[in-house]
């Protein structure tokens, strides 16, 4: 998926001190194992691009698996400040939700996440009353940030050009990370958003703009025989979507007082801390294919 290849967040963003990582191997100045985040990150892009382009079904099936981690990643991290997130519907909606979206459409991926809410009201009926609320919120919250957002990469693969169109997704993102990281790391001195992530900086945004948007304009005239403002376009919505989404959970990291939402994958933490900047783009920029590129 987008971001696996990346060893830090967008802009030269840090969370947390920097440390040792195991064996003694000296991090590099995101404050991770650059060794051992590189080669998880080429081996899951592999495994993503290849069933991408050889058999869409199953690279369905993986962004399946992976969401329903994300989830019960983000029902751990959720946990730790007592908040108990219905997985049961909430497991339930994601694969429902995201089979429909790629089998049927958008009709089912709406409707999918209508029933989910209305399962998380009726499944929590069953525990006492005492944060009924919370525990809710925090199922339609997960159920809309994950499995929801993820459906429009599943409604991009479904199309007959799916394979551009969502390798349009993953490519922008990665360029809007490893952009805004290598200029955030090199030249980033004035913060973006100082009390959220301290080391995002204006420097590192510029950096991410500019190589996700230069992405943008060659695929869409490459792959997609578009104009090249449709691909400023596409680059500059994939760009915010990646800025915001990075921002999002640093600010749920914050709050739940975690680092990472997992330890699940060396070098990078969690599932969820490489979906952030690509789950918001995956609406942005289907909606700029949809109507304004193919």
């Amino acid at each position: 998926m987008a971001g696996l290849v990346m060893t830090g967040t967008p802009n030269g963003s840090n969370e947390g001190p920097e440390e040792l990582a195991p064996g003694g191997t000296p991090p590099g100045r995101a404050g991770r194992d650059l060794r051992a985040a590189t080669a998880v990150g080429l081996g899951l892009a592999l495994v993503a691009l290849s069933t991408l382009f050889l058999f869409r079904p199953a690279f369905a099936g993986l962004v399946i698996a992976v969401m329903v981690v994300a989830v019960w990643e983000l029902a751990q991290a959720l946990q730790t400040r007592g908040i108990a997130v219905p997985l049961v519907p909430v497991l339930l909606g994601t694969v429902l939700m995201l089979v429909g979206a790629f089998v049927a459409g958008s009709s089912p991926l709406v409707v999918g996440l209508g029933l989910t809410v209305a399962a998380i009201c009726v499944w929590r009926l069953g525990d006492p009353a005492v944060g009924y609320v919370r525990d809710v919120s925090a199922g339609v919250f997960t159920v809309a940030y994950v499995p929801f957002l993820a459906g429009f990469a599943m409604l991009m693969a479904r199309a007959d050009d799916g394979h551009w169109q969502v390798f349009a997704l993953l490519a922008i993102v990665v360029a809007s990370d490893t952009g805004g990281y290598f200029t955030g790391v090199l030249i980033g001195k004035h913060p973006m958003a100082r009390s959220v992530s301290p080391k995002k900086t204006w420097e590192g945004f510029s950096g991410s703009l500019l190589l996700g948007v230069g992405a943008g304009v060659a695929i869409a005239m490459l792959a997609f025989d578009a104009p090249w403002w449709a691909g400023v376009l596409l680059g500059v919505v994939g760009v915010i979507g990646a800025t915001v989404g990075d921002l999002g959970e640093s600010m749920i990291k914050r709050d739940l007082g975690v680092k990472d939402m997992s330890s699940l994958l060396p070098g990078h933490g969690g599932v969820m801390d490489r979906l952030d900047s690509l789950l918001p783009s995956a609406p942005l920029i289907w909606i700029v294919l949809t109507y304004v590129v193919t």
